[in-house]
């Protein structure tokens, strides 16, 4: 005869074991699981939205920052391998190379279908999240508005020797140049850059120190974002020496290039990357850009930042997000010309 202690014990310990496997499983039902995320934008931009993100949802979300093209590079480098579920990219030239090597997968029409045709690639693989034009910013106290060229031929002319900023390893110049190709064609742009080259520019590493330089009368103008100056003016005011001109000839100079999502094949939280993507759409997070980041919102109906031209009058360009992918090509040109080494 069994014993009745030794009984109720195994009772008790088959009743523990039952309630811990069910608490276990609740929690892992109820675990909202994590995100890894590669941002080609940076953390000062994008950190407070990602925060937010994780807070709504419980997502933890792991981010790898870098630059864009760097970051496309170590994508394809890690191929099939790549832990990364989403790569958030500054601009279409690094979705299209990740695009290009077969490492991305469709989006859903529904998501796709938020964001008007230009911002998005033609094969669904990625969709765009804001806009950024680009603009000549120029100093106020030693260039005058009628000495400003209509479109970027004009910088090519020798009166503008030795008063450019820009930054060949930007990937927002880059993308520039590629609309430069895509637009004027090869030749003409190599003519461009290589006139540009003869007035002898200053490089810098990003926009940031380019639109310092032109309010500390470093250089007289640079090629660079709209949004960068609206962080100058917020943080020291009306006086600082800056302002923006959009090129009036439109044209490349007048580029509105989308920062960009796609969702990568080899990642293993499909469903979180989706919620993801949808969130940097809502209102709430284009809000976020028009407000915080100074950047046009891609959805409609959110209202763009105070001083800025709407996006649609800077369509001028007739330039698709889908054709500013050729990052490579780019790259070998600016090489030629001596832009990078």
């Amino acid at each position: 005869m069994i014993n009745r202690h030794r009984l109720l014990f195994a009772i008790f310990a088959i009743t523990a074991f039952v309630a811990a496997c069910t608490s276990a499983n609740t929690d892992a039902d109820n675990d909202p699981g994590t995100l890894i995320l590669y941002s080609g934008r940076s953390e000062s931009l994008i950190a407070p939205l990602i925060e937010q993100f994780s807070e709504s949802t419980g997502i933890e979300v792991k981010v790898r920052y870098g630059n864009t093209a760097e970051l496309a590079a170590t994508l394809m480098e890690e191929g099939k391998n790549s832990p990364a579920d989403l790569f958030f990219a500054q601009d279409p030239g690094g979705l299209g190379a990740v695009a290009s090597a077969g490492l991305l997968v469709e989006l859903p029409q529904d998501i796709l279908n938020l964001v008007d045709q230009r911002f998005r690639s033609t094969d669904n693989l990625w969709v765009g999240v804001s806009g950024r034009a680009r603009v000549v910013v120029y100093n106020t106290e030693t260039v005058s508005l009628d000495e400003l060229p209509d479109d970027l031929h004009g910088f090519t002319d020798p009166k503008w020797k030795g008063r450019i900023g820009l930054p060949p390893t930007n990937s927002s110049f880059q993308t520039m140049v590629t609309g430069m190709r895509n637009s004027w064609g090869e030749a003409a742009t190599r003519a461009w850059l290589e006139g540009i080259m003869q007035n002898e520019p200053e490089f810098y590493e990003k926009n940031t120190p380019v639109v310092a330089a032109v309010g500390a009368g470093e250089v007289d103008i640079g090629f660079v974002n709209h949004y960068y100056l609206y962080r100058f003016l917020e943080e020291e005011g009306d006086n600082f020496p800056a302002r923006n001109y959009f090129l009036p000839a439109g044209g490349p100079g007048s580029l509105v290039m989308a920062a960009g999502i796609a969702k990568l094949a080899t990642g293993e939280n499909e469903d979180n990357a989706i919620k993801f993507i949808e969130y940097l759409l809502s209102r709430d997070a284009q809000e976020y850009f028009a407000r915080e980041t100074f950047e046009y919102p891609l959805i409609p109906n959110v209202e763009i930042h105070t001083g800025l031209i709407p996006l649609s009058d800077l369509l001028v360009n007739k330039i698709a997000a889908a054709d500013l992918a050729d990052l490579q090509g780019t790259i070998k040109l600016l090489q030629d010309v001596g832009m990078l080494p």
